[in-house]
Parts: C-alpha cells; sequence; structure tokens
C-alpha cells in the first residue's frame, strides 16, 4: 500500500472535559492528554498537517459556550500550537459538518485523518463515520481519546466498556484503532495502521461467542 498522507485532527481538547459534567473517565484524562501532546509533537517533526477544533455552542447553552473557562482550550495543548496550525470552531459532532476542514485536508494532498481527543463517543465517532464518505481513510488513537460514563432512557454504561466496545467498532469498519507508540512507529516508517474490515470481524466475533 502506498504510503498515508496524514493530517492530525485534534479534537476538542477543551476543559469541559476537564473540570466539570462531561469529565473524561476513560482512559485517565491526564493520560490521554500526555498522549495527545505526543501526538501534536510527533506530527510537528514530520511535518504532518495539524487541525485543533474546538466545539462552540450558543449563548445560554450548558457547556462550550466561547468564552466561558470550559470552552478553553487545555492550556497544554495551547503551548504547541504554531502558525502553520489550522484551528477550527465546529458546533456538530463532525469536525467536517459546517467547516472548510475537509476542503483544507485536500489542499494539503492528505488522505488519511489520525483522531485524538474527546470524545470517543461523540465526536471522535462522528468524525470518523463521515470521513468514509469524504474519501479519507481514519485513524484513531486510543489512548490519546477518551469517553464518559453515560446513563438514560435506553439504560447505563461505564466509560471503560464503552470506550473499548467503540474501538472495536471503530476497527471493524471505519477507522484503523491502534496506541500512540504504535501510530508514531508508523508516522516514522510512512507505513499504515492495520484494519479489520466488517466481514472479517463478524467471522471473528461469532466465533468467540461460540467459545
Amino acid at each position: 500500500m502506498p504510503t498515508p498522507r496524514r493530517a492530525l485532527i485534534v479534537v476538542d481538547v477543551q476543559q469541559e472535559y476537564f473540570d466539570g459534567p462531561l469529565e473524561i473517565q476513560y482512559p485517565p484524562r491526564e493520560e490521554s492528554l500526555a498522549n495527545i501532546l505526543n501526538t501534536v509533537k510527533v506530527a510537528g517533526a514530520n511535518d504532518l498537517p495539524v487541525v485543533i477544533v474546538q466545539h462552540r455552542m450558543p449563548d445560554g447553552a450548558p457547556v462550550f459556550v466561547e468564552g466561558t473557562p470550559g470552552w478553553s482550550l487545555h492550556p497544554a495543548l495551547e503551548g504547541h500550537i504554531d502558525s502553520a496550525t489550522k484551528r477550527v470552531h465546529k458546533q456538530y459532532a463532525s469536525i467536517f459538518a459546517g467547516t472548510d476542514v475537509a476542503e483544507w485536508l485536500r489542499t494539503k494532498d492528505v488522505d488519511t485523518i489520525t483522531i485524538v481527543g474527546y470524545m470517543t463517543n461523540n465526536c471522535d465517532l462522528g468524525t470518523a463515520v463521515e470521513a468514509e464518505a469524504l474519501g479519507f481513510a481514519a485513524e484513531i488513537i486510543s489512548d490519546a481519546s477518551g469517553a464518559i460514563h453515560l446513563a438514560n432512557e435506553a439504560g447505563q454504561v461505564s466509560a471503560q466498556s464503552l470506550h473499548e466496545t467503540l474501538m472495536i467498532l471503530l476497527q471493524s469498519n471505519f477507522a484503523a484503532v491502534a496506541t500512540t507508540s504504535e501510530w508514531v512507529e508508523a508516522v516514522n516508517s510512512g507505513t499504515n495502521l492495520p484494519k479489520s474490515n466488517l466481514v472479517v470481524s463478524a467471522i471473528q466475533g461469532r466465533e468467540s461467542a461460540s467459545n
């Protein structure tokens, strides 16, 4: 396979995910943050385009209102932004919806996006799914992203179960899933990350369930 032309997409590394109702619960947020910062450093060292995304909600919303402390990027990330970094504000789960990110990536000849940031169960998932329709291959870094505990009328699920389940789901069709160290190795060697497909995953899932 040809060498992937990657861009790093840093999704919503905002204070809402470190202090408030949307606190990332799994993997531990300080660990995922350290891995996110590492991916930014590696991207810079390898001249990969970097997109920093912030979610923005209208005035009166409970979270992500521009100008509030929770809307701000984590200060550790702010220190890694330079003039070549593209900064984007979004209002939907996918980083592509209502933005010019897809067009910008095409001007950089990008064919593969690497997704880090928050949340696994919302914006990361939405971005990976839309990437397919736009013609981009997707990667997601399992220890540089994170989920929250959820409970509603449909039931409840822990952040760990949710995150791990979504990694399996994404690997089965929408994105290659890897750890930070595996991604760094792939970037340095110019190689693709392995990804399964729905048929293989279904066969292996059936075999696993029958054992």
